[in-house]
């Protein structure tokens, strides 16, 4: 590839674009990439540096932590919280927000993130990453809980970065997506996927079967119909997939289009969904619908809520749009 468009060269040129720019927004990406690559090689070295298996603890959801849990949080805290551009800090694995050390600037943008998305994979080699957000605020304050609480349509920022057999960003700034690959030999993401768009026709869904008798009927309809292939309603044949690591599905409905669910069912009424709102559902939304995909709890756009909790739990469908639009309607319907 000649002419290669680096991440902190893509930020830079768009950022000139901008009037009144600061740079204080670039130097944050610059630094959550450092962080991601730091990541990527603790991920690659795996069992070579003593980094799989169990931390023998739990994380605020209830979950089990692996050791990359916990150091890939601490990795994350640590290259941002001297920056000078945040006010503040949320983590999946960690109950209330995190502040700012006294000793370091404050500034105007709150970052949210899952700093191992999917890590109940890493045992098995498969793939993992990390989540992030990033929301305005008031510069120079320390945050309340409630500056944390905001719909995902406030957001800035998000993105996502992928461990696989290659260390991918995806990254949109609400002028589109587009995606970067890590090149090792250069520690450099270099931008390779430029202007990202679901295709819009798909015959793929995804969603754990396994959980299948639990589902509301709207969702056991959708599948119902996806499995009964050419000879169904939907007049064609769909193939199944589930990885069990949310950035895995959400890149491959980016270059293939497709459905993902996890959709609220019965099989424990004291959640209201699976994933977060905060550090999963709202990133990836911002990214599915900047890609031209939609992406709904069943009953109302996911960038509308108003979450009630840093923690909050919501059932996710994203994906193609018109799918998306299938599952809302079957809801609607019922």
């Amino acid at each position: 590839m000649t002419n290669k468009v680096t991440l902190t060269q893509f930020i830079i040129e768009h950022q000139r674009e901008l009037q009144n720019a600061s740079g204080t927004f670039s130097v944050l990406l610059n630094n959550i990439a450092t962080a991601c690559k730091e990541i990527s090689h603790l991920v690659n070295q795996g069992a070579l540096v003593g980094v799989l298996g169990s931390a023998e603890s739990e994380n605020i959801q209830g979950e089990e932590q692996k050791k990359l849990d916990i150091i890939t949080h601490d990795i994350m805290v640590r290259s941002l919280n001297w920056t000078g551009c945040l006010a503040g800090m949320a983590s999946e694995e960690i109950d209330e927000t995190i502040s700012i050390p006294g000793q370091y600037p404050k500034g105007k943008y709150l970052v949210l993130f899952d700093p191992l998305d999917g890590s109940s994979n890493i045992d098995v080699n498969l793939t993992v990453g990390t989540i992030f957000s990033i929301l305005r605020c008031q510069e120079g304050l320390e945050p309340t809980h409630e500056d944390f609480l905001r719909p995902g349509h406030e957001q800035v920022c998000a993105g996502f970065v992928l461990y696989g057999p290659s260390t991918m960003m995806i990254l949109t700034t609400g002028h589109g997506v587009n995606g970067f690959t890590l090149d090792q030999e250069i520690g450099e993401f270099i931008l390779t996927h430029p202007a990202m768009m679901i295709p819009e026709q798909t015959s793929e869904f995804a969603i754990n079967m396994s959980n299948q008798r639990f589902w509301e009927k709207p969702v056991q309809r959708y599948v119902e119909e996806c499995l009964q292939g050419v000879e169904g309603p939907r007049g064609k044949n769909f193939n199944m997939r589930w990885l069990a690591s949310l950035v895995a599905e959400v890149y491959r409905i980016l270059t293939r289009g497709g459905l993902f669910m996890y959709p609220y069912d019965f099989k424990d009424p004291t959640k209201a969904g699976r994933l977060r709102l905060m550090y999963e559902a709202n990133p990836m939304a911002f990214i599915i619908e900047q890609a031209g995909g939609a992406c709904s709890t069943g009953r109302e756009r996911i960038l509308d809520i108003k979450p009630s909790a840093i923690h909050q739990r919501v059932p996710l469908v994203l994906g193609s749009k018109a799918e998306v639009e299938r599952v809302v309607a079957y809801h609607l319907e019922s």
